[in-house]
């Protein structure tokens, strides 16, 4: 074989890892809906549609922080545990009214992401250490806040869970809304800016100046207030509190969606239309093998396989 011949062989695979990373999230979205639409009874009634916009609204959501920790060469495992804590928290003080439990759960998300921040821009810790440190710590005191399920009977509350504007629910235009605002911040913003140029250098960031610290910080406050978000409108849709459920795996889903989506793990970029695209192939993964009578458990080999797929094609890519 000539070495034009290799060379172009070369050229093939390396667009074909492009166009993969790049497009394969969209890809796979439209193969699934079309396989769905093919094989799976009632796929196409308004019903399903809205269950699942609804079902992938708080993945989404959680999703956009652990993108923006990602951006950093960081990453957020705690965020299960943030909704946890939410649930454990809005339980706590609903008897002060809806918006005083929604305030509170959003403070208690900010405060694990201070947490979190401090660990990695102050002390210096990995943050995969010090994000599963936060993750053990906040599971627990969301169990020690309230052990057990307990009902949510707040009629506001329940009404942001169940109530729509024109038929769309509210959950899913809190979650467009956020992923447009989290667009913009990272698209328009001297903070997006600054948060890509750490994420692609931290050492060469600090010598430009850059406010490192600070920036690490708000990644990781606005990481857990995201996660605050989604345990409250999740609580909100269940009707129910339960933290030791509630936000399992969100991490597992998350860092998928994010990285399916075209974030690299190392950082310096982060890709929101994919990370939304990226949401929706993990909820359409999920409801298509449940649909078909599969155990939830080859729902996570199925998310195990799609990640590996996906930092391969990145991996061979930053090779080139």
């Amino acid at each position: 074989m000539s070495d034009l011949t290799l060379g172009r062989a070369g050229v093939d695979r390396d667009r074909l890892l492009r166009l993969l990373q790049d497009y394969g999230v969209y890809a796979g979205v439209a193969v699934l809906l079309l396989a769905n639409i093919a094989f799976t009874p009632h796929f196409l009634s308004t019903e399903n549609f809205r269950t699942q916009a609804v079902q992938v609204a708080p993945v989404l959501i959680v999703a956009l922080g652990m993108a923006l920790a990602i951006g950093s060469e960081g990453v957020d495992l705690s965020v299960g545990s943030v909704m946890a804590l939410a649930t454990s928290v809005i339980s706590l003080y609903l008897g002060y009214g809806p918006l005083i439990a929604v305030v509170a759960a959003l403070v208690g998300g900010a405060l694990v992401g201070v947490a979190n921040g401090a660990l990695v821009a102050f002390i210096g810790v990995q943050p995969i250490v010090a994000t599963l440190a936060l993750m053990v710590a906040g599971r627990g005191l969301a169990l020690v806040l309230l052990p057990q399920l307990k009902d949510v009977r707040d009629p506001g509350l329940r009404s942001l869970g169940t109530g729509d504007v024109l038929g769309v629910p509210y959950l899913v235009l809190i979650a467009a809304a956020l992923a447009l605002l989290v667009a913009f911040v990272v698209r328009r913003t001297t903070f997006g800016r600054q948060l890509l140029a750490i994420g692609d250098s931290r050492p060469a960031a600090q010598l430009a100046g850059l406010p490192v610290r600070r920036v690490l910080i708000l990644v990781y406050v606005a990481s857990g207030v995201l996660a605050a978000i989604a345990g409250v409108l999740a609580t909100a849709r269940l009707t129910a509190s339960d933290p030791t459920s509630l936000g399992s795996l969100m991490e597992l889903s998350a860092i998928t969606a994010v990285v399916v989506g075209g974030t690299p793990l190392t950082g310096g970029r982060v890709r929101i239309g994919g990370t939304v695209a990226g949401a929706v192939l993990i909820q359409l993964l999920t409801a298509t093998l449940i649909k078909h009578d599969l155990p939830p458990s080859w729902t996570q080999i199925a998310q195990a396989v799609v990640i590996v797929l996906a930092v391969y094609a990145a991996r061979e890519r930053g090779k080139r």
